[in-house]
């Protein structure tokens, strides 16, 4: 019997690689579909948004709003980048939805790790591992934002870097993640619009939750089985050692699949089924932000003068974010403790992990608009 059994073990590995495999493509379909779904009927009113904004602090929490509807930091920095090219944006305000965008960004990881909610260590770990960004992100606006409108000094090293770059050529980059899973994202929402008509976009957005759910808990079922020690020697050895290598990971990765929101949500599954630390995950996120500006920046180099200013902003301030914090023991440790503590709250008391999601990304910064209105 035992020749049965060990020719059993490695047919049911390829089986299990190939589950993986599958769930790990319809993971980064649930995760477009998600963002397509906002966007159906959140685009427009994010442009009418960052539009009609003047001051500096609603033009941040307008970021934030925007960039948690559409769930892409990219939509919405190169919707600024065009505004501020035509003449609707200034500069000066178009730096605060900037910054804004980099915390709206962070809600699609901390959405990533509701899918862990029903098994409390996985969840503990996976809401760490997802809002180690959002915390960092917070903390870096907490220095440069006032920084910024105190002495404009992105916007000024931005515009002297523009005038040695304008009239480069310009890259166009093409997704091989978007690529491959854009025609089943094309597929769902074409067969969701013509069934569901108005109520297309709310049926698409909640097929990506359902979709990004099952597929969470079987990429975590599958790599617990597969990998679990190998992964971590890879992990150690990568990233492990130096934040530097990490750093670099990310900013590759992303850089390649244009979009941090992929890569720090692939980095959840890997957290909450103890694959991946919450140290060796940090310094990936860090690296995600600075990779997801790379394709707009080359993008935007033979464009508008103004356009390339906001890009190289958005460079600027993630490099600045990371010098400032990372090097630093003590500052460092700020975004991994409050994420570490918040998991371990939202593990408890679950429903505190939803209070964030809604409050920090919604309804804070929509109060505070409206407020800002009335006033």
């Amino acid at each position: 019997m035992a020749p049965i059994s060990g020719a059993r073990k490695p047919f049911t590995t390829i089986l299990r690689f190939v589950g993986f495999v599958i769930f790990l493509y319809l993971f980064l379909v649930s995760v477009r579909l998600l963002g397509t779904g906002f966007k159906m009927f959140g685009a427009g009113f994010a442009e009418r948004l960052i539009s009609t904004t003047s001051n500096p602090f609603i033009g941040l929490f307008v970021g934030i709003l925007a960039t948690s509807l559409v769930q892409s930091s990219s939509t919405t920095t190169s919707t600024v980048v065009g505004f501020v090219a035509s003449g609707i944006l200034t500069i000066e305000n178009a730096v605060p939805i900037i910054m804004g965008a980099n915390i709206g960004t962070t809600v699609t990881s901390t959405i990533v790790s509701m899918g862990h909610v029903t098994r409390r260590e996985e969840f503990r770990r996976a809401m760490a591992a997802a809002t180690v960004h959002d915390f960092f992100n917070i903390l870096t606006v907490a220095v440069f934002f006032p920084l910024e409108l105190a002495t404009g000094f992105l916007r000024r090293v931005a515009q002297a870097i523009s005038t040695l770059m304008v009239g480069t050529e310009g890259v166009t980059f093409a997704s091989p993640v978007k690529r491959v899973v854009k025609p089943a994202v094309e597929l769902v929402v074409s067969l969701t619009t013509s069934i569901a008509g108005r109520h297309a976009a709310m049926i698409v957005a909640i097929f990506g939750v359902v979709l990004l759910l099952i597929s969470l808990y079987f990429i975590v079922k599958y790599a617990k089985n597969l990998a679990l020690k190998r992964a971590e020697i890879v992990l150690d050895r990568l990233m492990g050692r130096s934040g530097m290598t990490g750093m670099a990971v990310g900013c590759g990765v992303t850089a390649v699949i244009q979009s941090s929101s992929v890569t720090t949500s692939l980095m959840v599954p890997l957290a909450g089924a103890g694959i991946a630390r919450l140290d060796q995950i940090f310094p990936i996120t860090l690296g995600a932000n600075v990779g997801t500006t790379i394709t707009a920046l080359m993008a935007s180099l033979a464009g508008d003068a103004r356009g390339l200013i906001i890009a190289i902003v958005h460079l600027l301030f993630n490099i600045c974010g990371i010098l400032f914090i990372y090097p630093f023991r003590p500052l460092r440790r700020i975004p991994m403790f409050l994420a570490t503590r918040l998991g371990d709250v939202a593990a408890k008391k679950k429903r505190y992990a939803a209070l964030f999601i809604i409050g920090s990304f919604y309804a804070l910064p929509v109060m505070l608009i409206l407020l800002s209105k009335l006033l």
